[in-house]
């Protein structure tokens, strides 16, 4: 059928795979239904026929033949002298089935109908550009830079979708030339001017979790999971994670075998420093492990007032604090308390201690009560004595011993 430039419209929509056939064929219909009733009053006698696989269509008038003497109705009525000319086989009573030309509709009317059509299929793009990306807000995606500019850069997805990695949600290291594909996080979809902005991100923690879920098959199985993250990007970061599985160490899962897991996150972060810790409930713990790699001599926690204080011995102070503040500062993110850290100048100062029902989320209790049984009610008071020694005094099997001194010994890593 002649078609003029309607049909390029058309064409347009066909090529759009974000488009559901079903939608794409109604839109078509409504749009021609719209010039059928402008047209000819109803649209109730049409049939508007779509190929979706050629991106054509055709739409067929359907009228009954009458005694020439009893039309009534144009619209839906036809004469037989009229019918005969199509084709003498005609007879009364029979329906009339006849081609519309859409040149028919005159120039204008066309026109309306190709920007009608032109502006529903963008609607129906962006909307299903919305979708798209609402439905993968946290995921990691690779796109292709396209252009660079001051406080943003333009990206294209596979299927040639723009997307935007604003400066501030770009690692202060990252340096990216056009053609290159690099990867980051949805971040959010936001709608400017009623045009979707796909919002990307480097530098939140969602994109270091997701990195480690690639990496790390244990977390994607769900057997490891990420307590929280607090990241200063392009620094460092710190990372807690926990265990529901007794036989996995989270931490040494995370980092693998000679660092060999972390080492590529570190490579795609512009070599942040990440810090791996075992999550506890335990605050004191929490506290002395977000310090990583600080060593702690001693420590006052005021939970109504979320302040700890630290104590630490000269040369552990500046470990505690780190690069323009950045260690203590994600401490205090991850544990959400206010962190103060003192020099422990004395020498004489009693050693840190953990009282033992501090460890309940590690060691089970029965085993905690059996050693304070014996007078056993911190973690050196554990330390200090044999495992012979345990053995004797206690109940607990030899094995039970040293995996609980093992534990204890672990928080007490020699400086």
């Amino acid at each position: 059928m002649a078609s003029i430039n309607l049909i390029e419209a058309f064409q347009d929509f066909k090529d759009a795979e974000s488009i559901d056939r079903p939608t794409m064929m109604k839109v078509v219909e409504d749009v021609f239904k719209t010039l059928l009733r402008k047209k000819y009053g109803s649209d109730e006698n049409f049939d508007v026929i779509v190929n979706a696989d050629k991106g054509d269509l055709e739409i067929v008038r359907r009228r009954m033949i009458m005694e020439d003497d009893d039309v009534n109705d144009p619209n839906e009525e036809v004469s037989h002298s009229y019918a005969l000319k199509i084709s003498p086989d005609y007879e009364v009573g029979e329906e009339l089935y006849e081609e519309v030309e859409i040149l028919d509709f005159g120039r204008r009317a066309i026109l309306a109908a190709k920007q009608t059509l032109a502006s529903r299929i963008g609607d129906l793009k962006k909307n299903a550009l919305v979708k798209k990306y609402n439905d993968r807000v946290g995921e990691i995606i690779s796109a292709e830079v396209y252009q660079v500019w001051k406080k943003e850069i333009l990206l294209l997805d596979e299927d040639g979708s723009e997307l935007i990695l604003p400066k501030s949600e770009q690692i202060p290291q990252d340096y990216f030339k056009k053609g290159e594909n690099i990867r980051a996080v949805v971040k959010r979809v936001d709608l400017k001017n009623n045009t979707p902005v796909i919002i990307l991100s480097r530098t939140s923690p969602s994109f270091l979790a997701k990195l480690l879920e690639i990496e790390v098959p244990e977390i994607f199985d769900g057997l490891i999971v990420i307590k929280k993250i607090v990241r200063e990007p392009g620094e460092r970061a710190k990372v807690a994670v926990e265990s529901y599985d007794d036989r996995i160490d989270p931490v040494g899962a995370c980092v693998g075998m000679k660092g060999s897991r972390i080492h590529g996150i570190v490579r795609e972060l512009k070599n942040e420093n990440i810090d791996v810790i075992n999550w506890t409930s335990n605050l004191q713990l929490l506290v002395q492990r977000s310090l990583t790699p600080a060593k702690i001599t001693n420590m006052e926690i005021d939970q109504d007032k979320n302040q700890a204080n630290v104590y630490l011995k000269p040369d552990q102070v500046s470990l505690a604090i780190g690069r323009k503040g950045v260690n203590i500062k994600l401490a205090q993110e991850l544990t959400g308390l206010s962190i103060d850290v003192y020099r422990d100048n004395e020498g004489e100062v009693e050693e840190f201690d953990i009282d033992l029902s501090e460890f309940s989320d590690e060691i089970e209790t029965w085993i905690i009560d059996e050693l304070k049984r014996i007078g056993c009610d911190t973690a050196r008071s554990v330390l200090d004595l044999t495992v012979d020694e345990l053995e004797r005094r206690t109940d607990l099997e030899r094995e039970t011993i040293e995996e609980v001194k093992k534990v204890l010994e672990s928080e007490f890593e020699k400086e």
